[in-house]
C-alpha cells in the first residue's frame, strides 16, 4: 500500500473517481464475457474457465484494514481478477480460433503463443489444419 507511504492525499483523492469509473464497464464487460463463455465454450467444446481461480476476495478478513481500505483492495481484487478471468477465456477462444502467431515479433506475446503456427507458414497451416478438415470432412460422408 504505497500510498500509506506517501503524503499525497490531495492527489489520491483527486484520482478516486478515476480508479472507480472503470466498475461499471467492468461488471457489464463481466456479464457479457461470462454469457459469451457459457454458451460459446460448450459448442465448442472448451472446458470452462474456473472463475473461482481467479477472483480472490479475502482482505476483508484482515482486521488491520479499515473499512475504505477494505472496500479498495476488494474493487481492485474484482478488477484484477476479471481481466485475468477474461484474459484466459480469450486465450482458449484464440487458440480454438486462430492458432497462428503475429508477424511483429517486438510485441509481449502471451504464453499460450508459443505452440501456434508461426506467422506467413502456409505449409504448417495446411499440414495441420486443411488435413484436419479432408479428415473430418471425409469422416462426415462416411
Amino acid at each position: 500500500m504505497e500510498h500509506l507511504r506517501k503524503n499525497n492525499r490531495i492527489n489520491n483523492f483527486l484520482s478516486i473517481p478515476f480508479i472507480f469509473l472503470p466498475a461499471i464497464p467492468f461488471i457489464l464487460l463481466d456479464l457479457c464475457v461470462e454469457i459469451y463463455h457459457h454458451i460459446a465454450f460448450p459448442l465448442y467444446g472448451i472446458p470452462l474457465v474456473d472463475r473461482s481461480k481467479y477472483f480472490v476476495f479475502d482482505r476483508f478478513k484482515l482486521s488491520y484494514l479499515n473499512v475504505l481500505q477494505k472496500t479498495n483492495c476488494a474493487y481492485c481484487s474484482y478488477a484484477n481478477g476479471l481481466l485475468k478471468y477474461i484474459t484466459e477465456i480469450t486465450a482458449q477462444t484464440e487458440i480454438y480460433w486462430c492458432a497462428i502467431k503475429h508477424g511483429n515479433k517486438d510485441i509481449v506475446y502471451p504464453e499460450h503463443h508459443k505452440d501456434f503456427i508461426e506467422y506467413d507458414d502456409e505449409q504448417a497451416f495446411v499440414q495441420t489444419y486443411k488435413k484436419q478438415d479432408i479428415k473430418q470432412l471425409e469422416q462426415s460422408h462416411e
